[in-house]
């Protein structure tokens, strides 16, 4: 018999098994309970070597994150990466480019490295389909939901972007805005802007307020030039407009920096929102008002929930973190 024998009839994975024998503290008592019988019911002995060099071995998670240049991925790998190694587990940070499919890119780091658990930060749930399950350890999608995939070992923690982007536009309902431009990454391929797209679409229509998505929805991607020059456009060819809601912080900063070359001032001329909440909104002129995604939470969460499908076998979870309105001068 093998620790994989004893992992298959007693239902635990072979990670939370191989902590039973080595004596670890971070499993379950009805777990090392089940391990332990079935290990006592076929007398198994581990090889003294190869337990030797298991211990050797810090349990090793793999964070596979979307791009390089997302601010709020920066942060939550910051908030992340103490909670896992509180734990006593090694984590690796691995970046994979906006065209690279991260199924692909996970069965590649597992054939290669062996984790015992993934996290993916920013990856859009489209890209996942039944074969993640094929390679039999936890797994998480952070700030995207994933609970309508099915996926048995896909857990998700994320922030209600939908509610969110509503709650945003009735701020700027509000303050007086009928006219408001909003900047954001292309909705077929983009989870994030598709589901802010739908709640600023759902708050205008309740509101009674027209859109003219022509005119007035911008693309560019997650950063202060593509903000920069989406707001360029929005002056330049939706007359009328009072406010921009940029769909990240970092595309807020390029637009209020565009709208001041222009010679017009924030908040007074045309106000702008931002979303995200990162540190540099706290400290731009004006201070930027934003949707806060608290990523201390959403890591605390994260790595609670794959923890627990690691050490206790828990089925996967998906949870929603609540969000802030942070009001502060650009609006």
């Amino acid at each position: 018999m093998t620790i994989k024998d004893i992992a298959r009839e007693s239902g635990y994975a072979v990670g939370t098994v191989s902590r039973v024998l080595n004596n670890n503290p971070r499993v379950s008592e009805d777990a090392r309970r089940k391990i332990l019988a079935v290990v006592a019911q076929h007398g198994y002995q581990p090889n003294a070597n190869a337990k030797h060099l298991k211990q050797q071995v810090p349990e090793g998670l793999a964070l596979i994150v979307k791009g390089t240049q997302n601010a709020l991925f920066a942060d939550l790998l910051d908030k992340l990466q103490p909670c896992l190694e509180a734990r006593g587990y090694t984590p690796t940070v691995y970046y994979n480019n906006g065209s690279t499919d991260e199924l692909a890119c996970a069965q590649t780091i597992f054939a290669e490295r062996r984790p015992c658990g993934l996290f993916f930060i920013g990856a859009h749930p489209q890209c996942f389909t039944p074969a993640l399950a094929s390679l039999g350890i936890p797994c998480l999608l952070l700030t995207n939901n994933a609970a309508g995939l099915g996926i048995e070992n896909l857990s998700s923690v994320s922030v209600d972007d939908r509610a969110a982007a509503a709650v945003m536009i009735e701020q700027l309902y509000a303050k007086g805005h009928r006219v408001i431009g909003i900047i954001g990454d292309r909705p077929e391929t983009s989870r994030p802007s598709q589901q802010r797209l739908d709640g600023c679409l759902d708050a205008l229509q309740r509101l009674g307020v027209p859109f003219d998505f022509d005119r007035q929805y911008r693309l560019a991607d997650f950063s202060m030039q593509g903000g920069y020059a989406a707001a360029e456009h929005l002056l330049a060819h939706c007359p009328g407009l009072t406010a921009i809601f940029a769909m990240s912080d970092l595309m807020a900063v390029g637009a209020i920096r565009a709208i001041q070359d222009h010679g017009l001032r924030v908040p007074q001329d045309i106000a702008v929102a931002g979303y995200d909440g990162i540190a540099l909104g706290r400290y731009t002129v004006p201070r930027l008002t934003t949707i806060r995604q608290n990523t201390t939470v959403l890591a605390e969460r994260a790595a609670d929930i794959l923890l627990r499908c690691i050490e206790e076998n828990a089925p996967a979870r998906h949870e929603t973190v609540p969000f802030e309105l942070v009001e502060g001068e650009s609006v």
